[in-house]
């Protein structure tokens, strides 16, 4: 049982809602990335193989901005490092006009991939950040409070897309529409960004710093953190694990319409439909995995719900009908509090390291380009088969959320 620690301060509560909605932000951005992939091939006549460059230009911003973005932080602090995320990100938004104008492909890739060098730069900022808002035991559950919001946005961004986008009849205003929808981003990410440069953010404490030999003896971390970064293995497990995670989050993902539409007879319309409450279950899970972090050690957590998607996988790929698409809709339910848990466990005790920690477990949203690519080589043939492949990951989160999370000595 987890003692009664607080899970903010009244003084970071003001910071704490600002940097919070920017997890629904960049839940936004991604998720509208599906329905530009679309759009794109309807309006601008590209091909399928094309239109996922469209991913590719935002996950490979994440890989190549990570280590940048981490720099800049421990260089500048938390607070520049999320204006200079929003700032990329307005500008990402800013340049679709241009890019609509000159009805360019390749023009938006640019954008896209400015665009994505914000969100790895928030990405990276965010999260060390929400954890030093208070207290380190109570680190985990603010992550994945946060998280929550992410979630929010992967519901809120295709709903948001769809309306502007595939509102109207005539697909030849499209590129209008875009111009439209992205102009309102920019802008609304232009305003929190100049108000929040004028909140006043209180001095943090480095929550993965341990205050006293008391605390560090309670949350099991060690005094003097001496170590170089990849000698804490379970650091180095963590970087591993992310990696797997977004690999299977985005396999898991990419072919859930294709399942419905092979192995349940729906019409991709009913399909998509159905994507909503997938989405909708990773947000439930993470309001109900914040709360179970109050009573249940986030690691323990973590393993449960790795072992979980084990089986929930298996039974994916039995294609049982109701039963197999049934759990295929928990999967993104357990899928839930992974990402921020494996965050939040990767920085624990990394002291002056923790920015720097921070890029690398970022850079692990590179495993969303290339696992779908393999999964497909299955799906080809089999769309349910294509689903053991992910059991791999969850082995790899569940062996470093039962074993290699300790922090050594």
């Amino acid at each position: 049982m987890k003692s009664n620690v607080a899970f903010t301060d009244k003084k970071y509560l003001v910071t704490l809602i600002f940097v919070t909605s920017l997890f629904m932000f960049w839940g936004v951005a991604i998720s509208l990335g599906d329905v530009l992939n679309r759009h794109f091939q309807q309006v601008l006549h590209v091909s399928k193989a094309q239109s996922g460059l469209v991913q590719f230009s935002i996950f490979g911003a994440y890989f190549i901005m990570g280590i940048p973005a981490g720099l800049f932080m421990k260089r500048f602090g938390y607070k520049n490092g999320v204006l200079l995320g929003l700032s990329l990100f307005a500008l990402g938004a800013f340049l679709f006009v241009p890019a609509a104008n000159a009805e360019s492909f390749n023009f938006f890739r640019i954008a896209l991939f400015i665009l994505g060098c914000g969100l790895s730069t928030l990405e990276t900022v965010s999260h060390p950040f929400v954890a030093s808002l208070g207290d380190q035991r109570t680190s985990d559950q603010r992550i994945n409070f946060a998280q929550s919001f992410n979630a929010l946005g992967t519901i809120v961004g295709p709903a948001i897309g769809s309306l502007f986008i595939f509102g109207g009849a005539e697909t030849e205003m499209g590129l209008d529409k875009i111009k439209t929808l992205y102009i309102i981003i920019g802008a609304v990410v232009l305003l929190v960004a100049v108000s929040f440069a004028m909140v006043k953010v209180p001095q943090t404490t480095d929550p993965h710093v341990p205050l006293t030999a008391e605390n560090a003896e309670a949350v099991n971390i060690d005094l003097e953190p001496s170590k170089k970064l990849f000698q804490h293995r379970h650091f180095v497990w963590a970087v591993i694990a992310q990696l797997f995670n977004v690999a299977a989050q985005s396999g898991t993902w990419a072919f859930f319409i294709n399942y419905g539409h092979d192995k349940m007879g729906f019409s991709d319309a009913v399909a998509a439909g159905y994507m909503t409450i997938f989405m909708i279950m990773m947000l439930l899970g993470r309001f109900i995995g914040t709360y179970l972090m109050r009573f249940i050690a986030p690691h323990n957590l973590l393993a449960t719900f790795a072992f979980a998607n084990i089986i929930m996988c298996l039974i994916v790929a039995q294609s049982f009908g109701w039963v197999s698409y049934i759990a295929l809709l928990f999967i993104n339910f357990f899928f839930s509090i992974m990402f921020p848990t494996i965050f939040s466990l990767g920085l624990k005790n990394l002291g002056k390291q923790t920015q720097q920690a921070s890029s690398f477990i970022s850079m692990g949203v590179v495993g969303g380009a290339f696992f779908p690519l393999i999964m497909g080589q299955i799906a080809n043939h089999d769309v349910a088969k294509s689903y053991y492949l992910p059991i791999v990951c969850y082995l790899v989160i569940f062996l470093f959320a039962s074993r290699f999370y300790k922090v050594k000595h």
